[in-house]
């Protein structure tokens, strides 16, 4: 069972996060959401424990309390379907949006000369 852990520290890290979880049973998992760019933890992660008695004892036991100094929300994770995308066939595309891109309305155009 994949478990949502919400409202972690940012000091929170994965081996933290691990040992919070294996009081409750066997952890095969885990991961802590970090930014691509800074590296800094998102605040959420994720827990996978393979026996469900022993994942949602742990949900009822750490739901709400304190981790890390911070109260923590956790849930059995919900996968979101994946919705589609944009891109090459189907969708806009992506040069700004249906005014054919490139900087919108600029006004009546004026003839030119060379």
């Amino acid at each position: 069972m994949e478990i949502y852990v919400g409202n972690l520290a940012y000091a929170t890290t994965d081996d933290g996060l691990k040992a919070a979880f294996a009081q409750y049973g066997e952890v095969t998992a885990v991961r802590v959401v970090t930014d691509r760019m800074t590296g800094r933890s998102k605040g959420f992660g994720f827990v996978t424990m393979p026996d469900a008695a022993q994942a949602q004892a742990a949900i009822d036991a750490l739901n709400g309390h304190e981790l890390d100094g911070r109260t923590v929300r956790v849930n059995e994770s919900q996968p979101k379907p994946r919705e589609e995308r944009g891109g090459f066939r189907g969708g806009r595309g992506g040069f700004g949006g249906g005014r054919g891109g490139f900087g919108g309305d600029r006004g009546p155009r004026r003839e030119t000369r060379w």
